[in-house]
């Protein structure tokens, strides 16, 4: 397939024969010519021919004739086709998928995903999905980051002894990992910068459009840092490598979807928690749904940002190795950013010194024995750092305008769901 033509190139191959390959996407038969519509990575092209046409995604090998034609997709087609059948499916797709609106319901969507995905509206998603982990990866390699895989099977629960999957690990039990929160740590004692890109699995019984037992988290952690500010501008540097990389790299999806892409600030605006809770008139130790919304409106309208930090959340709602502030102990140096009115990224800067660990544990009224090897991290020294953490699909969501997560994630996991 050295010498085939991608959809989106036939244009440039005018007046040469050529050999294009994919699925049918639409036949087309008319009383004297017939129009085939191939679909592949890259998009749609047309042949034109007098012969028969194989079934609606059938896999087939073209070769013909590029003739210049305004309109036809991409403003070329193929004449004088010769059409290699490759396979031919043995049952029609769920529902017709060279229709520009797509004629199902999600349920439908998902329990077909392998033939559905192949919608170019329903793949859209995903490949702006693909283009965000491109922009993140991108972002962080250029501030002298280095990419780390850690294990998502664990022997202890990350964050707390809830909303783990247990599992039997050679007669002995184990969890799947629910963040690689502990691991990125100890490798900021390597390579002081890291990030990964991986699963991470909640056992929390959420049933909503916004949760998923299985998510794509994209982790950061960084070494001598001053404090959580030091993390949140990393942070603004990789949603922007992320957007960027978007634009270059799923134009066409964006298009297709009529999704608008924020811009984001030079300098995203912040506020603290306590000014929050002044500004919405609630007094609760953790941002309402509601609250998440009323303040993302308000930042737009005042500061024409669609993003917006709130820092300083209670030290009671955060993880046990969370720093507190210095100068307020019962606030954190925490932050979550707000996204469209959602909560998109949690992260803040780290306890680090040993001590300070088995004195936050202690006041919790916690064991450290559940976390020996994850102390014996500080054991050895560790800089002041931070970190953050971005759930994949709930940013391909928000950017996209879906409605529920599920509708961009390929194969989701949830209360219900186990298959595809």
């Amino acid at each position: 397939m050295i010498s085939r033509v991608l959809s989106a190139e036939l244009a440039e191959h005018a007046g040469q024969r050529v050999t294009i390959a994919g699925w049918v996407h639409r036949r087309r038969l008319l009383k004297s010519v017939s129009f085939l519509v191939v679909r592949d990575r890259s998009g749609l092209a047309q042949a034109v021919t007098a012969g028969d046409l194989p079934a609606e995604e059938s896999v087939v090998q073209v070769t013909g004739r590029v003739t210049v034609n305004p309109q036809a997709p991409g403003g070329a087609e193929l004449t004088e086709p010769e059409i290699e059948l490759l396979s031919r499916p043995v049952e029609p797709p769920p529902f017709d998928l060279f229709r520009p609106v797509v004629a199902a319901t999600l349920p439908t969507v998902l329990d077909h995903a392998p033939a559905a995905l192949r919608h170019p509206a329903l793949r859209a998603p995903l490949e702006i999905s693909a283009a965000s982990v491109a922009g993140f990866r991108a972002a962080l390699d250029r501030l002298g980051f280095t990419e780390v895989h850690t294990p998502k099977i664990v022997a202890s629960a990350t964050e707390s002894g809830a909303n783990v999957f247990g599992i039997d690990y050679f007669g002995r039990p184990a969890y799947l990992a629910q963040s690689p929160q502990f691991y990125k740590q100890a490798m900021v004692g390597v390579f002081e910068r890291v990030y990964e890109v991986g699963p991470v699995f909640r056992a929390e019984p959420h049933d909503t459009v916004r949760h998923l037992a299985q998510y794509t988290s994209l982790d950061a952690e960084l070494g001598f840092v001053r404090d959580h500010r030091d993390v949140m501008a990393v942070l603004r540097e990789a949603v922007a490598g992320m957007l960027e990389s978007v634009r270059e790299r799923a134009a066409p999806a964006v298009d297709l979807l009529g999704a608008e892409l924020p811009g984001v600030p030079d300098e995203i605006p912040a506020i603290h928690f306590t000014e929050a809770q002044r500004m919405t008139g609630e007094d609760e130790p953790d941002l309402s749904p509601a609250q998440e919304r009323w303040l993302s409106e308000w930042a737009l309208k005042e500061h024409g940002s669609e993003f917006l930090f709130v820092t300083g959340y209670p030290m009671a709602k955060r993880p046990f190795y969370t720093h507190p502030d210095p100068g307020r102990p019962g606030y954190s140096n925490g932050f979550d950013l707000l996204f469209r009115g959602l909560e998109l990224v949690t992260g803040g800067q780290r306890l680090h010194r040993h001590q300070d660990y088995l004195d936050a544990l202690a006041a919790r009224g916690e064991s450290a024995e559940p976390y020996e090897g994850y102390l014996r991290t500080f054991a050895y020294g560790m800089p002041p750092h931070g970190g953050f953490a971005i759930g994949l699909e709930r940013w391909t969501a928000r950017l996209t305008g879906a409605a529920n997560i599920r509708q961009v994630t390929a194969f989701p996991r949830d209360l219900h769901r186990l298959t595809p």
